[in-house]
């Protein structure tokens, strides 16, 4: 079970991080039964940010998405890796002007889909975060840049959370050295071990 605590931490994380604003317009086009939606409603809300709200089962449809963002002018919205490769496929997404942060949770991003977000929307944030079901939300992030990486990283803890690559014996595994991931504060959901 997730706290409210870390509710509230990752919202004012993220704001500090990201930064809305009123003339902000954030999509909420996630399902209800997924956690993401949560901050898609309350971010806005406690930001004095436009919310707008998709239909349900428009965010499987990119043609009405690519609409959506440019009737309503969203600035900032969320996609599953998977579903914003989809949303890149199709011609018009470049006319999406007003985008300016594109958020990415959920799964791995391919290093193909950040080319294609620095191609096709040059002027917005692409932010890839990283988060398991062990914790409320996201534990990291990573403001994705253009390099030659072979991977996007899942970055940095967030606000008032630890993470720590361990080995077998519960120490802190080298750099380069594969090991488990633990995570540590706030963001923890109840029952984690």
């Amino acid at each position: 079970g997730n706290r409210h605590a870390a509710l509230l931490n990752r919202l004012h994380w993220m704001q500090e991080a990201y930064t809305l604003d009123a003339s902000d317009s954030v999509l909420q086009k996630t399902p209800f039964s997924f956690d993401v939606s949560v901050w898609e409603f309350f971010w806005p809300l406690m930001t004095g940010s436009r919310l707008v709200v998709a239909a349900p089962g428009d965010h499987r449809d990119p043609a009405k998405l690519i609409s959506l963002i440019r009737t309503e002018q969203i600035t900032t919205l969320h996609f599953v890796p998977s579903m914003l490769q989809a949303f890149l496929q199709d011609p018009d997404v470049a006319h999406c002007h007003s985008l300016q942060r594109i958020i990415c949770s959920g799964e791995a991003l391919p290093v193909d889909a950040q080319q294609q977000v620095f191609a096709k929307h040059p002027h917005a944030a692409l932010y890839n975060l990283y988060g398991p079901t062990d914790a409320a939300f996201d534990v990291t992030h990573w403001t994705c840049i253009e390099e030659g990486r072979d991977a996007v990283p899942i970055g940095r803890p967030i606000a008032n959370l630890g993470c720590y690559i361990l080995d077998n014996n519960f120490e802190p595994a080298p750099v380069g050295v594969l090991g488990e991931l633990y995570l540590g504060g706030v963001g923890l959901a109840r029952g984690y071990h």
